[in-house]
């Protein structure tokens, strides 16, 4: 079977043609400008080699007459079975003439193609429920569309002109399709920019850093969100595409119900892990008020004056246009698609079950918006910083804000795949940085990459030894188990001390150089369970200890960062820490860029500080405390050999909140 696909290098085309292609039959014709061959080779080299074979470029641009050339028309005409135009500019601070040229003039292009290839082709047509604008109130459904509302805004106007171009002036059978605020995939989190609910993560990842997750909040609510992850409208698309029936129809492509402003900022407050939304003010419906005074009250707040709707998207980074859904009164269904899909195994996931994923992705691949103290770029500007386990959490948090501060950063960790990503982010932001894959278990491999690093470089101005293993497991449980100590000891003390001993010897000719160690607070509080980690932890610290005083005539600096439990997928196996205070990995890197400007012996947080000193000077005090903990939290599933499941009691919470950052 034969497509054509215009927008198939954007978001929705890759997971489009993705889906089309896993059919061994299928055979994609892209529609592409000449500028962007390298997008689509990118296509090509992510959907591996056997798919790339049946993805055929045809060079041409749908702001076009005629969209592509005669000759490659000829090619390809009566060979077409379907259709998909997917090509618009979905930007909303679009200027009206851009909208017009692309999405009006653009689908009025691709319908004049299709009606002229012959042969039984099939348009399908990438609406959205855009069409409706933001004032239209009650129930939009799939039959609906010249409802008379207003459509000010140049990319709700050009969408509905844009379906109206297909209603009216297509003459090959077409089937249309509505998504609501399309966001990442429902699997990956993927997304390409921050765009619809995106714009309010930051605003989140701020309260969520700002206020204690057990202080209760009051959040807004309003209308409804029509929200759908990409992986849902492409197969979506694909599976309705491919119905006997459906020609002429709607199909909406969102989650039903969909999520209220409220209920949708409370669920990505959870999945950012921050403060719990206990009570909503209702800002947008007012649905408990007499009808006459409730149109009244929606009337006054659609005329917000704009000059405060300016400054409310000053604020919190949101366009103008967005904010607008905050009030938006439209309630979509979906019961033709839902219809379509019956039998297919396709439905739409619920936001719950993903934003966790889509948060986590933007703070990686996103939020690019990485301050630094200027104090920082005068300290590090053009130096060598090698960070160890650099493609994930505490890592790839500090090799952001230390790339942001004007550094050359070398990235060290197993996996190159994730090596790449963490690089290309760090492009993205501007920074420089350059990988090597090592196995930091294996001393051969730890001794190659510090030649080649040597070798490439000269020297390492800064070692960040962050790469580590943790292992939750009590002793009276590890009686069979002797390995987790070994393995611990291999990565987090005989890894880091080759890695140093490497690097040391160019540090002291050239008399500068600091090394900074990641450790731990149960390196301070002893903490139980964790006897395998913290042992190795406090070997590195000993060994840093007596290097400091060789070292320090040398001028050669060292640091250890006591850190307090940190949000990394190191410790996402024990799903309890999903309740308990933690830091952020931003947080933690923050730390280290603290360590970088004063170069201390040492930094730790209070309630570490508190436990060293407790073991000091009340040393059976703090056992008791420890026990306590011990015996108030289990084991890990994983070390009893059991599911873990359940939040934690009362109890458990102000214990962890009054000894905040501990591992438990």
């Amino acid at each position: 079977m034969n497509y054509f696909v215009t927008g198939a290098t954007g978001f929705i085309g890759r997971f489009l043609v993705a889906r089309i292609l896993q059919d061994e039959d299928a055979v994609v014709h892209v529609l592409a400008r000449e500028a962007s061959r390298d997008k689509v080779e990118k296509l090509k080299r992510d959907l591996g080699e056997e798919a790339a074979k049946r993805i055929h470029a045809v060079w041409g641009d749908i702001a076009d007459d005629g969209l592509v050339s005669a000759s490659a028309r000829k090619k390809i005409a009566g060979k077409i079975d379907h259709i998909f135009h997917l090509a618009a500019v979905y930007d909303m601070n679009m200027d009206d003439a851009t909208a017009d040229r692309v999405n009006t003039e653009g689908t009025r292009n691709v319908v004049a193609f299709a009606n002229s290839l012959g042969g039984d082709v099939r348009l399908h047509h990438m609406s959205s429920v855009a069409v409706a604008g933001i004032q239209f109130e009650g129930q939009f459904t799939e039959d609906m569309f010249d409802e008379g509302q207003p459509l000010e805004h140049p990319y709700y106007r050009t969408k509905f002109e844009s379906e109206k171009v297909v209603r009216e002036e297509c003459r090959v059978p077409f089937r249309i399709y509505r998504p609501g605020a399309v966001v990442g995939s429902s699997e990956t989190g993927e997304m390409d920019k921050v765009d619809g609910p995106y714009y309010f993560f930051k605003s989140i990842q701020r309260m969520r850093d700002s206020v204690p997750r057990w202080l209760p909040m009051i959040g807004i609510d309003g209308g409804r969100v029509p929200i759908v992850p990409v992986d849902y409208v492409a197969l979506a698309m694909h599976a309705i595409a491919h119905r006997t029936d459906g020609d002429g129809e709607c199909f909406h492509l969102l989650q039903s119900p969909s999520p209220s402003v409220g209920e949708l900022l409370g669920v990505l407050l959870e999945a950012a892990h921050g403060p719990e939304i206990t009570r909503t003010i209702d800002v947008g419906r007012f649905g408990t008020l007499p009808s006459p005074i409730r149109q009244v009250t929606n009337s006054a707040i659609r005329v917000v004056p704009s000059r405060v709707l300016r400054m409310a998207s000053q604020t919190l980074g949101v366009p103008v246009s967005v904010l607008g859904y905050v009030f938006n009164p439209a309630i979509f269904d979906d019961r033709k698609a839902r219809a379509a899909l019956r039998g297919t195994g396709i439905k739409c996931p619920d936001i719950r079950d993903y934003a966790e994923k889509l948060f986590q992705y933007w703070e990686i691949h996103l939020d690019l918006d990485v301050k630094v103290p200027a104090s920082l770029q005068r300290r590090i500007g053009g130096k060598v910083v090698l960070i160890t386990g650099a493609s994930s959490g505490i890592g790839f948090s500090s090799a952001k804000k230390i790339a942001a501060g004007g550094a050359k950063v070398i990235l060290v960790a197993r996996t190159p795949e994730k090596l790449e990503q963490t690089k290309h982010i760090i492009e993205k932001m501007g920074g420089e940085a350059h990988c090597y894959p090592t196995d930091l278990n294996n001393l051969e491999s730890i001794d190659a990459m510090s030649q080649q690093v040597l070798h490439d470089f000269g020297h390492v101005d800064i070692l960040i030894n962050n790469a580590g293993r943790s292992i939750r497991r009590a002793v009276f449980e590890s009686f069979d188990r002797f390995h987790d100590f070994e393995r611990t000891m291999q990565l987090n003390y005989f890894g880091a001390i080759r890695l140093i001993m490497n690097l040391l010897p160019e540090m002291a000719r050239r008399k500068s150089g600091h090394i900074i160690n990641i450790s731990s607070i149960g390196v301070l509080a002893n903490a139980a369970r964790f006897s395998a980690y913290v042992a190795s932890k406090a070997a590195l610290d000993a060994y840093t200890r007596c290097l400091s005083a060789e070292v320090r005539s040398r001028n050669i600096h060292t640091t250890a960062i006591y850190m307090p439990l940190v949000r990394t997928p190191m410790i996402a196996p024990t799903k309890m820490y999903d309740y308990v205070p933690t830091w952020t990995p931003e947080q933690a890197a923050d730390t280290v860029v603290e360590a970088i400007l004063k170069r201390p012996k040492s930094i730790a947080t209070p309630v570490g500080t508190a436990a060293a000193l407790s073991y000091a000077v009340w040393p059976k005090v703090n056992d008791y405390i420890l026990s306590k903990g011990f015996q108030l939290f289990p084991s890990s599933g994983a070390a009893k050999g059991m599911k873990e499941g359940g939040k934690p009691t009362i109890e458990q919470v102000v214990f962890a909140n009054l000894f905040k950052g501990e591992h438990w």
